[in-house]
């Protein structure tokens, strides 16, 4: 499946700046992006990031385990947001530097936990998970909490010009 993630220019230096933020005990900080989906003609997924959500400091949960949790609240946030304007969720966060981001083994196995349950709120548009770097991000998108996630094939920052920054044609 291709799947293509565009972003604005000016929402991804917002994200990204939001996610720099030092936190009282967070080694990291995290979001939401909400976004808008539609299939092409090709086939491929199109999503279109639209607003993001900070998550809210007294949202996290100190865990030593993990660069950053955070609670209930936080996803209850976040999906009621996504639920009133009918829009896909992706779950973001940063892990910094120059070049493209992976997701580590924590990222993945939480992530195949908490974003199927999104559909549960908002069944009929995908949803996903977003990791950035200073210059690339990476992407993971859901269909439906039945299937396995998908990478995005092209993620592109869309401004004066536009500039690819991320995309994989793999399986996970």
């Amino acid at each position: 499946m291709k799947a293509t993630l565009k972003i604005p220019s000016s929402l991804l230096q917002e994200v990204r700046s939001d996610l720099a933020r030092p936190h009282a005990h967070a080694h990291e900080r995290v979001g939401f992006i909400t976004a808008g989906a539609c299939w092409q003609v090709d086939g491929t997924l199109l999503v279109l990031a639209a607003d993001y959500a900070s998550v809210e400091d007294d949202h996290y949960e100190q865990n030593p385990r993990v660069g950053a949790a955070i609670g209930a609240r936080a996803f209850r946030s976040a999906l009621q947001t996504a639920y009133t304007s009918g829009k896909a969720l992706l779950h973001v966060h940063s892990h910094g530097r120059k070049g493209m981001p992976n997701f580590s083994r924590v990222d993945l196995a939480s992530g195949l936990q908490f974003v199927p349950g999104f559909f549960s709120t908002i069944s009929k548009v995908p949803h996903g998970m977003l990791v950035l770097s200073d210059t690339h991000a990476t992407g993971l998108v859901w269909c439906n909490a039945d299937q396995p996630p998908h990478y995005f094939s092209r993620i592109v920052e869309v401004g004066a010009f536009l500039k690819t920054i991320g995309g994989r044609n793999e399986p996970l």
